[in-house]
């Protein structure tokens, strides 16, 4: 059942639930990164720079038993019994997914405001302060210095569309063994369940001052290969999203054990493999390039958003008791009460688009996009999306956010992606490049896909 946006937001006026953003505390009383550094009184608290994750986690350790605030148990559950109490800090597409997902729940906990950011990141961004700006064509980088937060205080809804799109997690991602799966419809057992390996590099990430032109307007190099299904097996595409060109994408076809560039795999395309469920800019509340939307900063609320949600990356969970029928494993998951900046993204007179509206909640701390609701063209609450902030320890507490679930409130079906439930290795996250091979440019070419598919 599809739940209008008019009527989600009949009882809390959005203009009444948000603030403006220039009414927002004088820059003393702001962040490094933009955010209020004091607490809120419902329960959020001041900003803590220090990292949560305590000394000697390593590969194969759990990384929630390193956590600072381990072993806590939730405040309370919000379920299609008390959602209406606590509709004001929710977001439409959650007050839907309660509404219409039979036995879905939010256990809320503590909130934290772990997420930190390096020395060098603090540095170039208060060195950089007040020099990036948006391009003539009204929705482009220029003049930024990497790694930062190029808009700490952002005066519009691109600049805060930037700082997300450029938000520091190092400068490379990598799994050996993860997998993305879509529920089966109801009543069937369709389900889909995708394991593969996946690179990510972000040149722009390392220690230093990097700008846009020096990384070869490289904004991220992706790598996927398929390890299962059988079909799928060996197919590999890699993604060089840039700046401000267009994305180039290059897969493998094992059939034919040649490498053809797709002429369009960015935007509302659907991902291979998932069934028309899933596109290509849906990835992790947002992916690629912001070009063909025009974005509104509505300002800031707080929202009960996931949040240190360890579950998540649980590898010793199973793969079927984490990713179950119709929603994440409540156990997995964790939200806590933070404030974030609530963009708003309205597809630009002229372009087509799936989706023509998003909504974005991008955690004040952290930039991450904590949280996003797509709407379909009848401006009807359709995909409602989440991805958890967490502490990484190979990134001295600096957050990421990697794990990606969107919920389908028409179809009942949902996707979960960047998942390590029953995984034989957890990811892998660097802070410098060193001599690693999937760690340079020239990785996330046609020729070096085609070399790698064809050993």
């Amino acid at each position: 059942m599809a739940i209008s946006r008019t009527k989600l937001f009949a009882a809390i006026s959005l203009a009444a639930v948000l603030f403006d953003s220039t009414a927002a505390a004088v820059a003393a009383d702001l962040t490094y990164a933009g955010a209020e550094a004091g607490a809120s009184k419902d329960g959020i608290p001041a900003f803590d720079d220090a990292s949560s994750i305590s000394p000697g986690w390593g590969p194969g350790k759990s990384r929630a038993d390193f956590w600072k605030y381990k072993g806590e148990k939730p405040s309370f559950v919000i379920d299609t019994s008390n959602v209406e109490k606590y509709a004001d800090k929710l977001t439409p597409g959650q007050i839907a997914l309660l509404k219409t997902n039979k036995g879905y729940t939010m256990p809320v906990y503590p909130s934290h405001r772990d997420c930190v950011l390096p020395a060098f990141v603090q540095a170039n961004t208060k060195a950089a302060a007040g020099k990036a700006a948006i391009g003539p064509d009204g929705w482009s980088l220029a003049n930024a210095q990497m790694p930062s937060v190029p808009f700490p205080e952002p005066k519009s809804g691109i600049e805060a569309m930037w700082n997300f799109l450029t938000r520091y997690h190092g400068v490379g991602l990598e799994w050996q063994d993860g997998y993305t799966m879509v529920s089966a419809s109801p009543g069937q057992s369709n389900r889909i369940d995708i394991r593969w390996k996946q690179m990510y590099y972000y040149p722009w990430g390392k220690k230093g001052q990097t700008a846009p032109m020096s990384s070869n307007e490289l904004m991220m190099g992706v790598y996927y290969g398929y390890n299962t299904p059988a079909a799928l097996a060996g197919q590999a595409v890699v993604n060089r999203v840039y700046f401000k060109e267009d994305t180039e994408s290059y897969y493998y076809f094992t059939g034919q054990r040649r490498v053809r560039r797709l002429p369009s795999y960015a935007y509302d395309t659907p991902l291979i493999g998932f069934e028309n469920q899933y596109t290509v800019d849906q990835s992790l509340n947002f992916f690629g390039l912001p070009d063909r939307f025009d974005w509104k900063l509505l300002g800031k609320k707080e929202i009960y958003v996931p949040y240190n949600a360890f579950g998540m990356v649980d590898t010793k969970t199973s793969a079927t008791d984490g990713a179950q029928d119709h929603f994440i494993n409540p156990n997995n998951r964790r939200y806590e009460l933070h404030r974030v900046w609530v963009v708003e993204g309205t597809v630009k007179s002229g372009m087509r688009h799936t989706m023509p509206k998003k909504l974005l909640y991008l955690d004040e701390d952290s930039w991450i996009a904590v949280a996003g609701d797509d709407y379909d063209t009848q401006g009807k609450v359709w995909k409602v999306k989440e991805s958890p902030a967490i502490p990484i320890a190979e990134l001295g507490g600096a957050c990421s956010a990697d794990q990606f679930v969107m919920y389908d409130v028409n179809s009942s079906r949902y996707v979960g992606d960047g998942l390590v439930f029953g995984a034989t290795k957890d990811a892998k996250y660097y802070e410098d490049s060193g001599d690693n091979a999937i760690l340079r440019d020239d990785f996330y070419t046609m020729q070096s896909l085609q070399q790698q598919s064809s050993r």
